[in-house]
């Protein structure tokens, strides 16, 4: 069988539904609502052939430049060459998804918002909003005296074609 390199090949398994997906899909994949600045992550819906992006930006994360009708503009870095190049594709809804990349630093931020805002009521003390880097940890002695050593002796090799 002769090599194929067309632009869906090898993606048995990768635009396939997996289980529990199939068939119909919800219509909060139509009502979600995109806002420029969004990150979405790309996730290829084999059940929709139109708008599908190519298997490299399966999985991957952008961020939504422009909005249409029936598409998402998504800005997706692609290493070509050994330089990162930003690229700018049209996907259809269907095919993204809002990502959850960066709801670690928005609950962050709002977290600081809170402390900021009491300080700011109470005043005393203002408080680190940094983050800090853990450092090492604190160094342990082992006591040589609680611990048992035993002597290991290699075991016999018997074959079984003697």
């Amino acid at each position: 069988m002769p090599h194929s390199y067309g632009i869906r090949a090898r993606t048995r398994d990768l635009f396939s539904r997996k289980p529990g997906t199939k068939g119909q899909f919800p219509m909060t994949t139509y009502m979600t609502t995109y806002r420029v600045g969004d990150y979405v992550d790309v996730v290829a819906n084999g059940a929709i052939h139109k708008g599908m992006p190519h298997k490299f930006y399966h999985g991957k994360t952008g961020v939504v430049w422009n909005v249409t009708r029936r598409a998402v503009g998504v800005i997706i870095n692609k290493e070509v060459n050994g330089k990162i190049m930003p690229k700018k594709l049209h996907i259809r809804i269907e095919h993204c998804r809002p990502s959850k990349c960066n709801t670690g630093f928005k609950n962050r931020v709002k977290e600081n918002l809170k402390l900021a805002a009491i300080y700011k009521k109470e005043g005393g003390v203002k408080p680190e909003l940094k983050r800090k880097q853990q450092g090492a940890r604190p160094a342990e002695t082992l006591d040589m005296s609680t611990v048992e050593m035993k002597d290991l002796e290699a075991e016999r090799y018997i074959s079984f074609y003697v």
